[in-house]
């Protein structure tokens, strides 16, 4: 993702779906991830001279709206509303919706803020017996859920089962009859440049359709371990959470969930969770509940042209362990840091999603086995699959960027670095344990392959081509070795921060 995108991701995150009031107190939305699929054509659907009218009025009577009721937050007696300009961040949204519009602004008092808040977003049915689809965060912290259907009626839900990861919920009602569905669709085919239509209620006005197409696939907004988005150029907005988007043969390819925007509104950079994806996790949230995790227990990072060169692989691929945590099932099975993971339970891990999502699809408890690169070979290696928990994490993230005290820094010519030894100033200064050994980044030049590599002052190399460093020297001998050699690139192990994180070097560059 680009820096503006990251710059703007919680406005992104906060944009796409839901309105909450004291009775509507608010277009803010919370955090959320993104979810599209596609399926096969539905039969009887033609589009003539290009409009999409007949999958509309096919799948629009499925899409519905969901309301939560949540405590609201009390207010004391003198503050005023914030659709009455008392400061908010959303009154400038309120007014231009409302007041600019000629509606009328709603007016509640302090009492009736102080009872409830509601929040609005949208949903579709994929079982003609009442069970709906919508986002987490639509659902989440309410009280009581209603949903709304596409010709008014509206019927009490009960919250089947949620899962946070995902930001996917599932939601049944009863009406008495069989309802109207959408069929799930195969988001795999689905290709950037396809058409795909957004269902929702944007706002509270009513249900809405709008069209565009596949800008992209593959967003990861770093919002969850599963980031696997559908970007979209079709307009969604505040209240568009959990609907449908579908494909041009009427089939749901994906869930909105989040929209990038620097002003609140569309932009056109929409996203999208993928069928494939959600429809997996509504097949367990439909027997009920929450669902558990398998849980490795490594930290991971992609491997790059310049981490295959360095540890013998002949492509890029696989996912390459930083760190394996203490007493993890990946520290009982025997992985080591350095490790490339090329394959889990038989398929091929091309990069650390894909391992992710892999580890996360097993059950607790299963044994499965790990094809690792270590040492020149691929080695066989059976793991029993641990419970994940929102405390444990199978990600490599990087520490903040420190720098250490000035010392007698001995250089590192071939790869433009300058490094020094660790000093009782520099542990302090770099809060490490006492017993941390390695050499330290004192200077790394700009225009040389280290900088380009992301090295950077303050990361603290504790070994060279996996093999331990104690000081400034050994590591300085070992890089050289490693040219010597004849490889590509050096690999170092750095620390950095509370994260442990492999750096490849090319020699070529320095």
């Amino acid at each position: 993702m680009s820096d503006i995108l990251r710059r703007h991701r919680v406005a992104a995150l906060l944009g796409a779906a839901l309105i909450i009031s004291p009775f509507v107190m608010s277009l803010a939305e919370s955090a959320s991830n993104a979810v599209a699929t596609t399926q096969t054509p539905v039969a009887g659907i033609t589009v003539p001279n290009g409009s999409f009218a007949p999958i509309v009025a096919t799948d629009k009577p499925a899409v519905v709206t969901v309301t939560t009721v949540m405590k609201a937050p009390p207010q004391t007696m003198g503050e005023e509303s914030p659709f009455d300009g008392g400061g908010s961040p959303f009154d400038e949204q309120f007014r231009q919706f409302f007041g600019d519009q000629g509606i009328p602004m709603p007016k509640t008092s302090p009492q009736q803020q102080a009872q409830r808040a509601e929040a609005l977003g949208s949903g579709f049915i994929v079982g003609a017996d009442g069970t709906i689809v919508t986002n987490n965060h639509v659902v989440d912290g309410a009280t009581s859920i209603k949903v709304t259907l596409d010709d008014g009626t509206e019927l009490p839900a009960t919250l089947v089962g949620r899962d946070a990861k995902n930001d996917l919920a599932v939601l049944k009602v009863k009406s008495g009859k069989p309802l109207p569905t959408v069929k799930w669709g195969d988001s795999d085919k689905l290709m950037a440049g396809d058409q795909i239509l957004a269902f929702g209620n944007p706002f509270g006005i009513g249900t809405t359709v709008t069209a565009g197409i596949v800008s992209a696939r593959g967003r990861d907004l770093n919002s969850g371990p599963f980031d696997d988005f559908i970007q979209i150029d079709a307009p969604i907005n505040h209240g568009n959470s959990g609907g449908p988007l579908v494909d041009v043969s009427g089939n749901v390819v994906g869930i909105n969930t989040a929209i990038f925007s620097p002003n609140g509104g569309s932009v056109g950079v929409g996203f999208a969770i993928p069928s494939d994806q959600a429809q997996k996790v509504v097949a367990k949230l439909m027997k009920g509940g929450n669902i558990q995790y398998g849980y490795l227990g490594v930290q991971i990072q992609p491997v790059t042209p310049d981490v295959a060169g360095a540890v013998g692989l002949d492509h890029p691929g696989g996912a390459l362990v930083s760190e394996v945590t203490e007493g993890s099932p990946a520290a009982k099975a025997g992985i080591k840091t350095g490790d490339v993971i090329t394959s889990f339970a038989g398929d091929p891990i091309k990069d650390p999603k894909d391992l992710s999502r892999a580890v996360a699809d097993v059950a607790p408890g299963a044994k499965e086995t790990l094809d690792v690169w270590r040492g020149g070979k691929t080695v066989q290696i059976s793991a029993d699959v641990g419970r994940n928990s929102d405390d444990v994490k199978s990600a490599s993230t990087e520490g903040d960027n420190q720098k250490p005290s000035a010392g007698q820094a001995l250089r590192v010519p071939s790869l433009g670095l300058g490094l020094t030894d660790l000093t009782p100033d520099i542990r302090e200064e770099l809060n490490l344990a006492a017993n941390q050994r390695g050499a330290v980044v004192e200077r790394v030049n700009p225009d040389k392959a280290a900088s380009n590599a992301g090295l950077q002052p303050g990361d603290v190399i504790v070994a060279v081509d996996q093999s331990p460093v104690r000081n400034a020297r050994q590591a300085n001998q070992a890089i050289a070795e490693a040219g010597r050699s004849g490889r590509k690139s050096v690999l170092l192990l750095v620390d950095r921060g509370d994260a442990q994180i492999f750096v490849a070097v090319p020699f070529a560059a320095g």
